[in-house]
């Protein structure tokens, strides 16, 4: 557990950097550690598997469950927050979140594609409307995961072979 740390202590702009060190366990469970490396220190022990689609044991949640969950915990942390800055008294808070994907046999293995991110927000509040809908905005600005996946990104993959990386 971390010690709080103050807004105020936190700089104007600085960069959130995560890293992720995954390795293969059993038949298909990954063990997984995260670290944010700026502008705090956190280390988080995380696995994933997979059911007996893909041979598994199901020991912990696949990926996608971990997608899910992270995007949907991602803004309720940011309603949580923001409504204390922005002193809007939210009561109770509920959100449910469907995400849908294509899937696409080809030969042996499969392709996907995304079709459908749907978050449900239910927000008990004795606030005006304004008040509620400028909290859900502001902390749909201030939530990582949901910034990330709303606009268009490059993920670039490396293959080391031998000693070179080789850009895939």
């Amino acid at each position: 557990m971390s010690d709080p740390i103050n807004l105020k202590e936190m700089p104007d702009q600085a960069q959130v950097i995560f890293k992720c060190n995954g390795k293969p366990v059993g038949k298909m469970r990954n063990e997984l550690t995260v670290d944010m490396v700026s502008p705090l220190k956190e280390t988080f022990e995380l696995a994933t598997d997979e059911g007996s689609f893909h041979g598994g044991d199901a020991t912990a949640p696949p990926p996608l469950a971990l997608f899910i969950a992270s995007i949907t915990g991602c803004i309720m942390t940011q309603i949580r927050a923001f409504s204390k800055r922005m002193k809007i008294q939210v009561e109770d808070l509920n959100v449910e979140t469907k995400v849908t994907w294509n899937w696409k046999k080809v030969e042996n293995i499969y392709e996907t594609s995304p079709k459908k991110l749907e978050m449900n927000i239910y927000i008990d509040s004795s606030e005006s409307l304004e008040k509620v809908k400028a909290l859900v905005q502001a902390s749909k600005k201030g939530c990582f995961i949901e910034q990330t996946l709303s606009q268009k990104n490059t993920i670039n993959h490396k293959l080391k072979i031998e000693d070179k990386w080789l850009d895939i």
